[in-house]
């Protein structure tokens, strides 16, 4: 069985249109975009690297990477966020590839090794991370890098990312995150160290309602980023 949860897809799908508009339930991806390319381009050098985003959407990030010099691969399992991207792509002259498949797939597909891979708000919605995990210690070069970011598990992330985020002030729509999905930093490692990766770095990120800015922070109780790379 492939590691996809159709109602995840659906999900997004359903939502696909409107990626790329700032205004719409994806205005947080666009503000935290910048913050989190800039902490991956001060950690791994972009400009000519060959890179993969997994589960790359709408392509936001995937575009941010191109941006600074990567060759991208971007993939997801949903076909209208894909295609969103590919239209995108055209549109901003983007070159990059992008492919309607799984991170697990390519390496059955044993397809050539990549120097940076980014997982990033993917995580908590498949329904076995550690798979995810397994295959970018498979598809990424030794002494490559790899970025994953998710919402952790305590309570505080309950009460900010779910109550906060989707019901009080609805920076996300009701539904997006299922709370038994989030997954703690210490998981996260467990599974990166039986893959041989070993972290590099952890940040957080917080959101200031009366700002309404996000900004990085040593606080990973809630969102987070971690860096790994491969042994």
């Amino acid at each position: 069985m492939k590691n996809i949860d159709p109602s995840e897809i659906a999900k997004f799908e359903a939502l696909a249109s409107r990626w790329w508009d700032p205004s719409s339930e994806f205005a947080p991806l666009h503000q935290i975009n910048p913050l989190r390319l800039d902490y991956i381009a001060g950690r791994a050098v972009l400009d000519g690297c060959r890179a993969l985003d997994v589960g790359c959407g709408g392509g936001l990030l995937t575009e941010g990477l191109w941006s600074r010099g990567a060759r991208v691969v971007g993939i997801d399992a949903g076909a209208a966020p894909i295609g969103v991207a590919r239209l995108h792509a055209r549109q901003s002259e983007a070159e990059i590839d992008y492919r309607i498949t799984t991170a697990e797939d390519l390496v059955q597909q044993k397809e050539a090794s990549f120097d940076l891979i980014c997982c990033l708000e993917m995580l908590e919605h498949v329904p076995d991370p550690s798979l995810i995990i397994d295959a970018c210690s498979k598809l990424v070069k030794q002494n490559g890098r790899v970025f994953f970011s998710t919402i952790n598990r305590n309570p505080k992330s309950y009460f900010f990312a779910i109550v906060g985020a989707e019901y009080v002030l609805n920076l996300l729509p009701k539904g997006t995150h299922n709370y038994e999905k989030f997954i703690r930093p210490s998981e996260i490692d467990r599974w990166a160290r039986a893959c041989n990766l070993s972290v590099s770095s952890m940040i957080g990120m917080t959101y200031n309602p009366i700002t309404k800015k996000y900004k990085l922070s040593d606080d990973v109780s809630v969102n987070f980023i971690s860096h790994y790379y491969k042994n």
